[in-house]
């Protein structure tokens, strides 16, 4: 049986070791808190963050990184992404030496606006000298809302890997008949589709909150698409990966879905509440409300023209009005469609 580890009880990290127990595999989740790695042992269930849920008999948890990572064939990295290398570093020994690195993180880290494989890559050869990761560093991705994955309904997804066939191994280990997983080599492209379209995501929610209607969200969703895909181009990516799972699939899902943390993020800041205060009523990370900094810088370092994102860093970090913000992106210059 495929032994697999998931560092992260959150919804997504728990949702997706649902999915890996129920395509057969036997799976450890690590877990900081003690008193919720008992409930997921003793009940069942994930009362934090999946309450209701019932657990697949394979799913069992650990406060253990060590015990946890043991003969894991693959290691899932499920924690916010501007927590992942400081937290990789202490794991990074424990793991075994061929083991697959599977990022479910969807961000860019601050300060040096580096993808989640790139700090996987960076932080793990750190801790093993010598040894092949970039090959073995594997990222999943798509319209993926953890609550409906739990509750089993179906989705798709995308595997990325530079190697085809690590790629197809996660593939299986993953594969369940409500959970359809699709290979891809573009890790770049698919990286940054899953990261950018939280930053898109928190505009639609501000445009949503402050009623602009469905003209203004197609608008918003389908130029985010074009910013997207402009970066993705300056730095490698196929131009096909923004038109599948990994690009339009998942900005639909997060900008359209209540579920989805950075769209409920920004419709509060839509109606009026303060980021303070977005923050307070917010339980879980929405990744773009970071990620829109790290995302400008690295469309900044590509020379790549990003209004929307820079509307979103405005809007959240630099205390402007929305109204003015939307005033200020619909006064733009005129251009073709194409730019």
């Amino acid at each position: 049986m495929t032994r697999c580890a998931v560092f992260g009880t959150g919804s997504w990290g728990t949702a997706f070791a649902m999915v890996l127990a129920d395509a057969g595999c036997e799976v450890t989740l690590w877990g900081r808190r003690a008193g919720l790695v008992d409930a997921i042992n003793s009940d069942r269930v994930n009362p934090d963050y999946l309450p209701g849920t019932e657990l697949p008999r394979g799913v069992r948890a650990t406060t253990d990184p060590a015990e946890a990572a043991r003969d894991a064939e693959f290691t899932v990295l499920a924690v916010p992404s501007q927590t992942l290398r400081e937290n990789l570093a202490g794991w990074a020994p424990l793991l075994p030496a061929d083991t697959v690195l599977v990022s479910l993180m969807k961000g860019v880290e601050l300060g040096t606006a580096k993808r989640m494989s790139e700090v996987i890559e960076e932080v793990v050869g750190k801790a093993s000298p010598g040894a092949e990761v970039a090959g073995r560093v594997a990222v999943l991705t798509g319209p993926n809302l953890a609550r409906e994955i739990a509750a089993r309904q179906p989705a798709a997804s995308v595997v990325a890997c530079r190697d085809e066939e690590v790629a197809r191994r996660l593939q299986t280990a993953c594969h369940t008949p409500y959970f359809r997983p699709y290979t891809n080599t573009d890790v770049v492209g698919c990286e940054l589709g899953g990261a950018v379209k939280n930053v898109i995501a928190l505009a639609v929610g501000i445009a949503d909150g402050m009623g602009l209607g469905d003209n203004a969200k197609a608008s918003l969703i389908t130029r985010g698409l074009a910013e997207t895909t402009r970066l993705g181009l300056a730095m490698g990516a196929d131009a096909h990966t923004f038109a599948g799972l990994a690009g339009m699939g998942d900005l639909v899902a997060t900008c359209s879905s209540p579920l989805s943390r950075n769209h409920t993020f920004g419709t509060n800041l839509g109606r009026g509440m303060t980021l303070e205060e977005t923050i307070a009523v917010t339980r879980q990370t929405a990744e773009g409300v970071k990620s829109c900094e790290s995302v400008a810088d690295l469309a900044r370092r590509h020379d790549v023209d990003m209004p929307i994102t820079e509307t979103v860093v405005g809007i959240v970090h630099d205390g402007k009005q929305p109204l003015v913000a939307l005033k200020e992106l619909m006064s733009r210059s005129a251009k073709a469609e194409r730019h």
